[in-house]
C-alpha cells in the first residue's frame, strides 16, 4: 500500500520498448508515478496527454513522469506512439506492483464487479520516498496539480 513518507516499493517491470526498469532507475530525481486503468481509453488518453503537455516543465525541475498500467508492452508501444508520449510507460500484466501499491482493487460499473486499477498518482522524491499521493484521481487539472505540488516541495 502506498503511503506518504514511505519508500516507493521495489519493482522490475518492462517499459513500452521492452526494457526492464527498476525503482533504482529513478533514484536521485523526482518521479511522478501515475497508475491508470487502460491504454486508448478516453480518460487515460486525456491523462497521458496532460502529463505530456507539461513534460518539459517537469523535466526542467529534474522530474520524470512514469505511467503504469496492466496493459502489455505492445499495447504501451502503440499507445505511446499514437499520443507521441515523451515518457516511460511500464507494463504490470501480473498486477504485482499494482497490488503492492494498493491500486489493483475491486471496481463496480453498471452493476458488474471486476478487478481494475484505481487511478492514483504518487510523487517520489530523489531519496525514493513518496511525498505526495493522489487517490481516485479526476483527470481534468490533475497534471497541473501534480506540477504545482512538485514546485512546492522543491521550494522547501
Amino acid at each position: 500500500m502506498l503511503k506518504t513518507n514511505s519508500p516507493f516499493p521495489p519493482f522490475a517491470l518492462p517499459d513500452q520498448t521492452g526494457a526492464l526498469r527498476t525503482e533504482t532507475d529513478f533514484s536521485g530525481q523526482w518521479t511522478v508515478f501515475y497508475f491508470y486503468p487502460k491504454d486508448n481509453t478516453s480518460g487515460c488518453s486525456a491523462e497521458a496527454q496532460s502529463f505530456a503537455e507539461l513534460f518539459e516543465e517537469f523535466r526542467a525541475l529534474n522530474a520524470i513522469i512514469v505511467g503504469i498500467s496492466p496493459d502489455n508492452t505492445k499495447s504501451h508501444e502503440k499507445f505511446a506512439a499514437k499520443l507521441a508520449l515523451p515518457f516511460l510507460i511500464l507494463s504490470d500484466t501480473e498486477h504485482t506492483l499494482l497490488t503492492t501499491c494498493g491500486v489493483w482493487q475491486k471496481k463496480k460499473m453498471y452493476g458488474r464487479e471486476y478487478m481494475g486499477v484505481i487511478r492514483t498518482t504518487a510523487l517520489m522524491d530523489p531519496q525514493g520516498l513518496v511525498v505526495e499521493l493522489w487517490e481516485k484521481v479526476k483527470v481534468p487539472g490533475h497534471a497541473e496539480a501534480v506540477l504545482a505540488k512538485l514546485k512546492e516541495h522543491i521550494a522547501r
